[in-house]
């Protein structure tokens, strides 16, 4: 089992704000996207990565937890020690400090919702999809209040349009939590009375991008390209939405950066799914790169006139 670098991954430094783990994941989560490489099991590959890494920077518990555990575990390797040798639950319990009672790590059900993360991972934050653990280390002295556990949960952009579910496993129980249309990054799911001593459960949703629009809360933004010819004497033009694609009629005339209103054609509302923000839609007016003497022609004569 190979120590897995998460900022070499995303290609940041070790001392990296929030804000630049966020941009740097962005951007290639957008270059690797399987919906911009179809078919590419590299791509795939590269994408799960990536996401890995994310899942574990961007949260400061688990990217606390893997600074210290992930080093130690790379320096073990390093001195040619190997993954059958290392024992995990000893680091563990020497961060956690020494009182008794029950011992709950909320970063064990990490991989429970998407799947696909890496024997190291699994190694650091308990994703062998056990659920929640409880390891009692001494006769339980005082109670365990109820408290509130959260978990980043991602989804793909589609998913957050048309609503989504992810499957939660506690224990024996497996549960199917329901993610409405119209969640955004920050959206939280309270799924009641299944964690420790009946404590809920939020998860915390973040939405993957769509490299096609920019969302501004229940709104959408996003460009296209048409030729000269179509913007000066009008014509139709694709324009990709989350629903399928639709023409767009474009007035002769039609400037560069001119934006376009379709009404209803962007997310939609949380808990009111029959109702939708707007797309607003920039054109962007390609020009012929080549043109042939006659054509040279024209234009001359157009700027003459």
């Amino acid at each position: 089992m190979e120590y897995k670098d998460y900022y070499k991954i995303l290609g940041v430094g070790r001392n990296a704000t929030d804000q630049e783990i966020k941009l740097a994941y962005r951007k290639l989560a957008m270059k690797y996207h399987p919906d911009r490489n179809p078919g590419n099991k590299e791509a795939e590959d590269k994408f799960k990565e990536i996401n890995e890494a994310n899942e574990v920077l961007s949260d400061a518990k688990k990217r606390a937890k893997y600074e210290q555990l992930g080093e130690s575990y790379n320096q073990w390797q390093q001195r040619g020690g190997n993954a059958s040798n290392f024992n995990w639950d000893d680091w563990v319990r020497s961060t956690q400090g020494q009182g008794g009672g029950v011992r709950v790590d909320m970063d064990d059900f990490s991989d429970m919702f998407g799947g696909g993360f890496s024997d190291f991972f699994s190694a650091i934050f308990g994703g062998s999809g056990a659920g929640f653990r409880q390891t009692s280390r001494r006769p339980q002295t005082r109670n365990v209040q109820p408290q509130s556990y959260q978990q980043q949960v991602q989804i793909r952009f589609q998913e957050a349009y048309e609503g989504t579910t992810r499957l939660l496993q506690v224990d024996d129980r497996k549960i199917e939590v329901k993610i409405p249309a119209g969640a955004k990054d920050g959206t939280k799911v309270r799924v009641s009375g299944v964690g420790p001593n009946n404590s809920d459960v939020y998860l915390i949703v973040e939405v993957q991008p769509d490299s096609r629009f920019e969302r501004k809360e229940n709104d959408l933004h996003s460009e296209i390209q048409i030729d000269l010819y179509t913007a000066i004497l009008g014509g139709q033009a694709k324009v990709p939405t989350p629903k399928g694609d639709v023409m767009l009629n474009i007035p002769a005339g039609t400037q560069p950066g001119r934006s376009f209103r379709l009404t209803g054609r962007g997310m939609p509302l949380i808990r009111k799914s029959d109702q939708f923000g707007d797309l607003f839609v920039k054109v962007k007016v390609q020009l012929p790169s080549h043109l042939t003497d006659s054509q040279k022609l024209l234009f001359e004569k157009l700027r003459d006139s």
